[in-house]
This record gives C-alpha cells, structure tokens and sequence, in this order.
C-alpha cells in the first residue's frame, strides 16, 4: 500500500462525521418514501432498473448492454440515463449527430454499439419515460440505467449490483465509504448481481457471500465475472489487435474503478504504462498530445494504446487524428459463473412477456 492510499483512507476515517450526517439525511428520504410522504411513480411499462449502492463501478453499463443484447431479438427496447457530465439538459434522445457530450458517455456509448435501439438521456427519469414513450409508440420495455437510488420512479423489475471486492454490506455512508444509498435498501431489488468476482470462485465462497448479503426469500443472487474482448481501433472497427505478451501498452482510462482492467493488462502484456484521467473525464486536445507524445516515447516495437469503450466516445470528437494512431478499445461483457446466466435471461425475458400478457387482460 503506497502513501497516497494510506493518506486517502486515514482522511476518510477523519470525515466520519460527515458521513453520519450523509446517512441520516438518507434514511429520513428513505423514510419518507417508505412512508409515501414523497411519492414513487408507477408506469403501466416494464421498466428494468440497473444499478447499485454504491459510487464507484460496479459494472451498470456492460450490464446495461448484456441486456441490450438478450433483449434486442425479441423486444423493442431504449435505454433512459442521466447523461453525467453531459453540456446538455433535460430530455435528450439520441439521433445520427448526436455527441457524448450532448447525450453523455455511458447513453453515447449504447447508442454507438446498438445504434436500432432507443437512447435517451434526462436527469429526472419520471419525466424522461413519458417522453421516450411519445416518441417511440411501439417502445416494449426501457432500460434504467444507474437509477436505483432514484426512487421517484417504481421500476417492475430492479437488478441491483455490487462488486466482488466491495459488497455492500461491508462498506459504509460517503465520504468514509462508498455507500450513496442503505444497505437495506437492497431489499428493494428482485435480483441482486455479485460483479467482478474471480473466475475461479468456489462454490463454499459464493455461499458465504449469499449468507453476508442476506437476501429475503424471494430475492435471486447471481455471480459474474469481466469478460474481455478483442480489442478493435477506436476508428476503424474492424482493425484489431490480438495482445500478446510481447506487447507494451498505453492504458488510457478515466474510469471509476479500473483495477480489474490492470490485473488483466499485467497478466497479458510485457509492460504496460498508465495515463489516469478522473471518471467521465472530457479530453482536450492537450490530452491528446500528451497522449502521443507517450506513446512515441514507448521504446518497442509492438506497442498500442489502449483504451476503455466509456473512454473511447469521449475520444472520438478527434476521429480524424485518431484515424491513423494506434489507439485500440477494448470490449468488455458480464460472463455468469456456476451455469446459472440461462436462469438470469430466463427471468429477464419472462419480465418482460408477463407484464405485457398481463397489461393486455
């Protein structure tokens, strides 16, 4: 553990006052949620709510197209985000000049990977559904994206996630911790997701793990772990690049939480150097130079740089000079441990087929 960890932890411990008055400012909303002194809207739509308790990644957005993916063949579907970040506000759906920073980059990012499907971006998601569902008639389902904690909104089906290495039962109210909701708001999710967990995991762990979150009877608790794809270039998709382990790279992230990608980076390559930026970080033009400049100092043969697919739409306002630099993404996608990935589509799809055979009675 560097300095600057040890620092970080020890002024978190310092700011645990605040972070009791953040939880209580959280229950007191909860409570009154709870006790429909602040009201929940309810939507004759299925709506399927991602998210977590948590700052941090946890895995919303490849979970968001994991569902995109089951979900396209059968059912005409959107997605409905925030848009952090973005220069825009209110009710913004995406067209073929949208840009990440009119839509955001998580909605930017759907839209560029499922360009059939409806995005569309509003921070106040009670009033984006009922625009979603003017402009798009034959809309069958929206997809919530990070919208748990937002509870002005009842989703029918809330797929909560927490990571592998952080559950939420063991962490505690920002800023001490990352907890930005309760924990026993969990109960609120019919499925609780476990992301980013070994590949390997043992059967006795992932037991353990059910017993520390405790789900209530009803509750479905599923394991995933991070997939990696082939990494193809930022501009030109059907150029890619097989890493191997004579490879140097330059990792250009602005991601939440990126340890799993260098686990990953430090398994497979030779060397590979970092270029950090903040989460839903705006590039400059600056730091495109710098980035180059990097890379041509890099002495070898086989390099790259290499960036994540929630980077990669913030870079390519600058798809003409990224055209002929070696600047590769790369995919990634939630992988179901123990066999159990047919049970999670299985109750997803069937969702989606009742509630609408229901609507129709």
């Amino acid at each position: 553990m560097n300095f600057n960890t040890i620092f970080l932890k020890s002024f978190r411990v310092l700011l645990f006052p605040l972070a009791l008055l953040y939880g209580l400012i959280i229950r007191i909303r909860n409570w009154l949620f709870d006790k429909q002194y602040l009201k929940s809207a309810d939507f004759n739509f299925p709506l399927i709510c991602i998210g977590n308790l948590s700052v941090g990644g946890t895995g919303k957005s490849p979970m968001v197209e994991y569902l995109i993916e089951l979900l396209q063949p059968k059912f005409r579907i959107g997605t409905l985000s925030r848009g952090y970040k973005r220069r825009t506000k209110g009710y913004v759906i995406a067209n073929q000049e949208t840009t990440a920073l009119e839509l955001g980059d998580e909605p930017m990012q759907f839209h560029s990977k499922f360009p059939d499907i409806t995005v569309a971006s509003c921070e106040e998601r009670i009033v984006g559904i009922p625009h979603m569902l003017q402009d798009v008639p034959g809309l069958q389902a929206i997809i919530l994206d990070d919208a748990f904690q937002h509870r002005s909104v009842n989703a029918g089906l809330n797929i909560l996630l927490t990571d592998y290495s952080n559950l939420y039962p063991h962490d505690f109210y920002l800023p001490t911790g990352d907890l930005r909701d309760e924990k026993k708001s969990a109960a609120r999710a019919e499925i609780i997701v476990v992301t980013k967990c070994p590949y390997n995991l043992e059967e006795a762990e992932k037991q353990e793990i059910i017993r520390t979150l405790d789900p209530h009877p009803d509750q479905l608790v599923f394991f995933t772990t991070i997939e990696y794809g082939t990494p193809y270039h930022i501009v030109n998709h059907g150029d890619e690049w097989m890493i191997t382990p004579r490879d140097e790279i330059l990792l250009v992230c602005g991601i939440a939480n990126p340890k799993q990608l260098k686990d990953y980076l430090l398994a497979k390559t030779h060397t590979y150097y970092q270029q950090d930026f903040s989460d839903h970080h705006i590039f400059s033009i600056d730091d495109l130079n710098e980035i180059k400049e990097k890379y041509e100092s890099i002495q070898a043969k086989d390099k790259m740089i290499l960036t994540t697919e929630k980077d990669a739409v913030r870079l390519l306002k600058f798809k003409e000079e990224l055209t002929h630099i070696p600047m590769y993404v790369l995919p990634i996608r939630h992988f179901f441990l123990f066999n159990e990935g047919g049970q999670f589509n299985e109750r997803v799809t069937d969702f989606i087929t009742n509630f609408q055979f229901k609507k129709n009675l």
